[in-house]
């Protein structure tokens, strides 16, 4: 509101005045939005009815109801949500725990370990029918070719064992749900 023809009042503080008086700086204070009381010249002039009615107006907007609303049961959720942060903490602790204790393993070590004794399996049966042969030379041919057919199909499952881990599981814990469901 400028008014150019009036006369500054006792009352009326300018910006700066005004903003000292709040304890805010006068940045602060135009953010507020306040409208002037009255403008002399370059300088605004403030009252504090027009300071308090802004403030007023300001805590009424903040706070009617509209669709920005917050939930009204966003604490209960917040509590709920910080309650199963906590459990899975707490599970994930204990699990960690009981693998410092060796009384649980990972699986991801578990298909390592399986992979390792595997290949070390197919290894040595691949050996098996020469070690053979040389320990037995009077063994008959036709007989150490039974074996090494033999021992060919053994390895090729222990080799393929290391595959299979991931399916193996997936089949293990079918069968534990089906049998607690």
């Amino acid at each position: 509101m400028k008014i150019t023809t009036i006369t500054r009042q006792p009352f009326w503080l300018n910006k700066k005045s005004m903003a000292d008086s709040l304890g805010i700086s006068t940045q602060a204070f135009d953010k507020w939005g306040v409208e002037a009381v009255a403008k002399i010249g370059r300088e605004s002039f403030y009252d504090v009815r027009s300071v308090l009615d802004n403030r007023l107006k300001h805590q009424g907007v903040k706070h009617q109801p509209g669709s920005d609303e917050v939930d009204p049961l966003i604490g209960y959720k917040i509590d709920v949500e910080r309650l199963r942060l906590t459990k899975e903490q707490a599970d994930a602790q204990a699990r960690k725990n009981k693998v410092g204790d060796k009384e649980l393993v990972p699986v991801g070590f578990m298909i390592y370990a399986l992979a390792s004794l595997s290949a070390q399996l197919a290894s040595t049966l691949n050996t098996v029918h020469k070690n053979v042969k040389r320990k037995h030379p009077d063994i008959g041919a036709r007989h150490l070719e039974a074996v090494e057919t033999e021992i060919a199909v053994t390895r090729n499952a222990a080799a393929g064992l290391a595959d299979r881990i991931p399916e193996l599981l997936d089949e293990y814990v079918s069968s534990l749900d089906e049998s607690t469901g």
